[in-house]
């Protein structure tokens, strides 16, 4: 590390003993893979480019959205519409001109997941779907690194370091995703935006320790943090034996997005993206609505019928079997469960709209309150 401008920059870290020269230095020497530049990969970004890791490489392929600006503090109003990835990169190369940082404005998935990890010291899984961080788990293990692994919804959030030697993985506390329509995300629940914030910062720290080998990482802990009632606590948990990716037998031998067959559509339910859904419209189909109260309460859909998921089974009898249906929620979550369930109990043209009702908020300025 040259001297001068850098021992200046990095001085309150060059005081501490655990860290001194020689660790700054492993700072500098790192490479650090972030999948998500979103709620939590904001603080986690923010924090390793100022703690001068020298090498960050951002993955994700969503652009910047109004809503979120409420948490995602490496974005302003300006940058709405923006790729995130590369807005992101901006700033943390104004924030640290020493940082190399590569910006990926692609999806992380099953085609590129192994070459990716593989790239990393050490991985940050800052993404916020179940498929996600499964796919990103069994990457990190199956190329040997640790995954700190983070993630948030309303006022409650959990940390851990999954994936490294010794340690268990995302499998052996979770071993199958659940349903998709039982797991309502960030943007149908809503989050708390300082909680991003409190979490991503544990990841950053979890992510130097890993680097600098101090402390004692969350490996075979899981931190939970409840910010409404200002309570932090964690739990041990064990590598399982019997864990289809880490265990003593394992079954999966590479990466897939494998997701369940009850999160599918079944047969019969056509996907409709907005052109399809003006078409089914046209037709006279309904809009089925199964968000809940609290999620309405942003925005009614003109004409549609509204039942929310969690009430769907005993109001089955007010649905028509005779009329079409297009089965809707906010992000596409929960209705596919419903149009699922409206297909097994007999209807015959069920369709469900692919992105939600976001989506339509998206093209239509009448319905942006969603």
């Amino acid at each position: 590390m040259p001297g001068g401008a850098d021992l200046r920059r990095y001085s309150r870290h060059l005081l501490i003993p655990e860290v001194g020269l020689a660790g700054q230095q492993r700072l500098a020497s790192a490479r650090v893979l972030v999948i998500g530049a979103g709620g939590l990969g904001s603080p986690v970004l923010a924090y390793l480019a100022a703690a001068g890791i020298g090498r960050l490489i951002v993955i994700d392929d969503d652009a910047v959205d109004l809503t979120n600006l409420q948490r995602q503090i490496l974005y302003d109003t300006a940058d709405v519409g923006a790729p995130k990835a590369a807005r992101a990169a901006e700033r943390l190369r104004a924030l640290n001109p020493q940082v190399t940082v590569d910006a990926l404005g692609v999806r992380f998935d099953a085609s590129n997941a192994r070459e990716l990890v593989a790239l990393a010291d050490v991985v940050v899984d800052a993404s916020d779907t179940f498929a996600t961080r499964y796919l990103v788990n069994d990457a990190c293990v199956l190329e040997g690194k640790p995954d700190v692994s983070g993630s948030i919804f309303r006022f409650d959030g959990q940390l851990s370091v999954f994936g490294a030697p010794a340690g268990p993985c995302y499998r052996c506390l979770y071993p199958e995703p659940p349903p998709a329509h039982l797991v309502p995300s960030c943007a149908e629940g809503g989050v708390l935006g300082v909680l991003a914030g409190i979490i991503g910062s544990f990841q950053a720290a979890e992510t130097l320790k890993l680097i600098l080998a101090i402390g004692e990482p969350l490996i075979g802990r899981l931190l939970l943090v409840d910010a409404l009632d200002a309570r932090v606590r964690d739990v041990r948990i064990a590598r399982d034996p019997s864990c289809a990716l880490c265990g003593e037998r394992p079954s999966i031998r590479d990466v897939a997005l494998r997701p369940a067959q009850r999160d599918l559509l079944p047969r019969g339910v056509l996907d409709l993206d907005l052109d399809g859904l003006d078409a089914a419209l046209a037709d006279g189909a309904l809009i089925l609505d199964v968000r809940e109260p609290h999620e309405r309460a942003l925005g009614e859909v003109p004409g549609a019928v509204p039942i929310p998921a969690s009430a769907l089974e005993a109001r089955l009898h007010e649905l028509d079997t005779a009329r079409s249906y297009v089965v809707a929620c906010r992000v596409g979550a929960k209705s596919r469960w419903a149009a699922q369930r409206l297909k097994e109990a007999g209807f015959g043209r069920v369709y469900h709209l692919r992105d939600g009702l976001l989506a339509l908020a998206a093209r239509d300025a009448s319905f942006d309150a969603f």
